[in-house]
């Protein structure tokens, strides 16, 4: 018994070893994926469409966000937030709709939809950004068909020694244990000063949060630097994981804790386990431990690979995201931004960029699908 011990631990070291590009590249596919395009670019009137968001409602809706980018496929420029929901669990989704779009034809950008759902009232929270500079927040009480005035809480979230802000892209949680239960979270990122260039030494993740039920938003301490897009999962114990896009060199996810429900982070830790090719990425709660049958479970999503946007993989922790064990490769392909959600029926959906940005695509997948 001792000796076959020996040879897991040794085996299990030698994988660990290993670059995780290889783990990535080799990964079992996940079986009978079918993807379903629900934003296609050149077409509803826009020449691209970017940065996806999806989040499941309270009374069981899809809303898929993303950037409706009319002339171009840069970050800058005339850029609309528009949506598109799903009523059975992802199977079909119906026409596009316009959320926010200002000055017609004119340069302006609004982008960095981070939804989150507020489940004691039902109400959707949906902040974003007007040219990565001023921050606002729309929010919507009747399951996303209409939403109110976008209102500027810049003042409120943003330092002014800041320049570049982003919120998100991704999506926004709300606490459901420990001291800060019912806090709303949402995952964001600046730059201090100007240099579009100096996200290794100027870029920073932060939170802001709401306790009033997304009245008011309040704004969190930066982390250290290096840092940029992230997404926030609430651990077992009410502390909370941020997992972040680094610009340290190493093509790999860092990652913070707070203990203060997103007010204080961290020192930001290297994880090996998560390869990537700075590039954004989804974190996902999907369940708790309840003692019984049911595990703690967190997912990740990202294109698993130290160079180039290809190879989108997602992975599954039992462990609060200490170890991540299990990987499945969702599409080899050209593969870029991606969001995650539970669905009604519990299984999980996915929303990610592919084919050079060409499309937006969805598929549905359950634990089973990844652990068998």
């Amino acid at each position: 018994m001792r000796r076959f011990v020996c040879y897991v631990s040794f085996a299990t070291a030698l994988l660990s070893s290993l670059p995780d590009a290889l783990f990535a590249q080799t990964a079992l596919p996940l079986k009978n994926a079918k993807f379903v395009d629900i934003f296609t670019s050149g077409k509803e009137g826009y020449h691209t469409f970017r940065i996806p968001a999806l989040i499941t409602t309270k009374k069981g809706t899809l809303l898929a966000f993303c950037e409706g980018r009319k002339t171009g496929r840069g970050d800058h420029g005339n850029l609309d937030m528009v949506l598109k929901r799903s009523r059975d669990n992802g199977k079909t989704w119906g026409p596009i709709e316009l959320v926010h779009e200002e000055g017609g034809d004119e340069k302006i950008t609004i982008g960095n939809p981070c939804p989150v759902v507020d489940h004691s009232t039902g109400d959707i929270w949906l902040p974003f950004c007007r040219d990565n500079d001023d921050v606002f927040m729309m929010h919507s009480n009747d399951d996303g068909k209409s939403w109110s005035k976008p209102a500027n809480i810049t003042k409120s979230v943003k330092r002014p020694e800041w320049g570049w802000y982003a919120t998100g892209p991704g999506v926004g949680i709300q606490l459901t244990r420990g001291k800060y239960k019912g806090r709303l979270v949402i995952p964001c990122d600046h730059r201090v000063g100007e240099g579009r260039d100096k996200w290794n030494t100027q870029g920073h993740s932060h939170t802001i949060y709401s306790d009033d039920h997304g009245k008011t938003w309040q704004l969190g301490k930066a982390t250290g630097q290096s840092m940029n897009e992230c997404q926030v999962a609430e651990l077992s114990d009410g502390r909370l994981m941020l997992n972040m896009r680094s610009y340290r060199g190493k093509k790999q996810r860092a990652v913070s804790i707070s203990e203060d429900g997103g007010v204080t982070w961290t020192k930001p830790k290297d994880n090996p386990t998560l390869v990537e090719s700075v590039c954004q990425a989804s974190l996902l709660r999907y369940s708790f431990a309840d003692g019984k049958k049911t595990r703690s479970r967190l997912l990740f999503t990202n294109p698993a690979t130290p160079s180039g946007r290809h190879h989108m993989t997602v992975r599954l922790s039992e462990d609060e995201g200490q170890t991540w064990p299990v990987s499945r490769l969702i599409y080899a392909g050209s593969a870029a931004y991606s969001c995650l959600t539970v669905l009604p029926n519990g299984e999980v959906g996915l929303i990610f960029e592919r084919d050079n940005y060409s499309k937006l695509s969805f598929l549905r997948f359950s634990i089973d699908d990844l652990k068998n």
